[in-house]
């Protein structure tokens, strides 16, 4: 598992004044981009090297709000990975209330700058490890 921490700002509310909606999705990507980084798989290094990973769907559900300066805290884990495809669960709660604010799941392949799939424990044995490990150790918990 690995945890992210996004503070809430002030053009991210709406009239409510809570967290829009569509910024949980945006966090999310944050914390998928974090999580490949302490992973030692930078998503830089990864286009650098002919890899895209494409969001194939992406799912959330709002439990209770995030307002302006308000921190989540987002968990998330590689649920399921098998050298192609991969998807991620996310569970967010707020720093400061420990109220659970959203959970949700997104959807990815590997794929090449055409779009074309790409077999992870084929063209890049050393990362397939890396993911098959993350994926693995996030069961156990």
């Amino acid at each position: 598992m690995f945890t992210f921490e996004r503070k809430a700002n002030y053009y991210e509310t709406d009239q409510m004044g809570i967290v829009h909606h569509s910024n949980y999705i945006r966090w999310f990507e944050e914390a998928r981009l974090e999580m490949l980084r302490a992973m030692g798989l930078p998503y830089k290094k990864m286009e650098d090297s002919g890899i895209l990973i494409p969001v194939l769907g992406v799912s959330c559900s709002y439990k209770h709000p995030i307002r302006f300066d308000e921190t989540l805290v987002l968990t998330l884990r590689i649920q399921n990975y098998n050298g192609v495809r991969f998807e991620m669960a996310y569970e967010g709660h707020s720093k400061e209330t420990g109220l659970l604010s959203c959970t949700g799941t997104s959807q990815h392949c590997f794929t090449t700058p055409a779009l074309k799939p790409i077999r992870m424990q084929k063209h890049f044995p050393a990362w397939h490890e890396v993911f098959l490990q993350a994926a693995e150790q996030d069961k156990a918990e």
